[in-house]
């Protein structure tokens, strides 16, 4: 059963496309930032540049979510599920390569 999304996973949605819009012409305004061969002025026009995007179009914002509950704990990366949802589709539909432990 899918839970309905939530305000978190709305707002971490809009990061990334915010991310997406803006991450060449932020990768460009760091090179130029951080080239130590340009002169100061232009490198000190860059990070102002820099400086003015939005705050939310930074990488760090971005937070890896649960694609079926939008947690933002315990998710496992590769897979893109939270380890209690892993743990119901493993047993339920017996994935390949997943059991479960016995000792």
């Amino acid at each position: 059963m899918r839970s309905p999304i939530n305000i978190r996973t709305l707002r971490d949605m809009g990061r990334r496309e915010e991310f997406a819009r803006t991450e060449l012409i932020r990768r460009a305004y760091l090179y130029v930032a951080r080239n130590e061969g340009l002169p100061m002025k232009i490198r000190a026009q860059a990070q102002l540049s820099l400086n003015n995007l939005p705050s939310n179009s930074h990488p760090t914002k971005i937070h890896e979510r649960c694609i079926v509950t939008g947690k933002g704990r315990g998710v496992i990366a590769k897979l893109g599920l939270c380890r209690h949802q892993l743990k119901l589709k493993a047993t339920r539909d017996k994935w390949m390569g997943f059991e479960k432990a016995v000792w």
